[in-house]
């Protein structure tokens, strides 16, 4: 009978593949390294994990659960569809700048991982990508953003925007910060979707 999937060891389990898979690669990232980092057994991460596949899976759901969750907190009450979006990629940015191992293993090993890592991804992905289309639609309904808006390519460039410059930054052999791009990038995607040009001044 499997673990049940939270507890000590669970969350170290977890932590402990961001920083193996961040330093090794994910192929290159044997079960028995996360375990020896971790600091459990070899068997003990089987007991939660159905394999290494399954670990990432889970650790990109964790990861990518705890984001959405604040990012749902820190945008509810905010009103301006411009302000949010503003929030949004600071949160966004900030979050990856803030442990880069988690951000190797988002930007780059999850992008060279087989279909079926991809698939286990998804869902958590698209609870994302609900904010990013919420933000667009009140937008839209307030009469702050165009009215012909195609909300899904919207989403997908907002999103696609983001991610490739946190992809850049990532893989980049010059030291910046991410957090720098915040503003730029506020203002470029703002002015995509304001009406008549008229958009918010940054603020988060």
């Amino acid at each position: 009978m499997a673990a049940k999937r939270t507890g000590e060891k669970y969350y170290a389990i977890i932590e402990a593949a961001v920083k193996v898979i961040a330093e090794n690669g994910y192929h290159n990232s044997q079960v028995s390294k996360i375990a020896k980092e971790a600091g459990v057994a070899d068997g003990t991460i089987y007991l939660y994990f159905k394999n290494k596949e399954d670990l990432l899976i889970s650790l990109f759901k964790v990861k990518m659960g705890d984001f959405t969750a604040g990012a749902r907190h820190e945008l509810k009450d905010l009103k301006n569809p411009f302000t949010k979006l503003a929030r949004l990629i600071y949160l966004h940015f900030n979050r990856l700048e803030s442990d880069r191992n988690l951000a190797l293993v988002l930007q780059i090993q999850l992008r060279q991982s087989e279909t079926s890592i991809r698939e286990g991804i998804a869902g958590p992905l698209k609870l994302y990508f609900n904010i990013i289309e919420e933000i667009i639609s009140a937008g839209v309904e307030s009469n702050a953003f165009r009215q012909d808006i195609n909300r899904k390519l919207a989403r997908q460039m907002i999103f696609g925007t983001m991610d490739e410059v946190a992809t850049s930054w990532v893989m980049s052999s010059h030291h910046y910060n991410l957090t720098n791009r915040i503003e730029p990038v506020y203002y470029l995607l703002a002015r995509a979707l304001a009406k008549d040009g008229k958009i918010e001044p940054f603020a988060i």
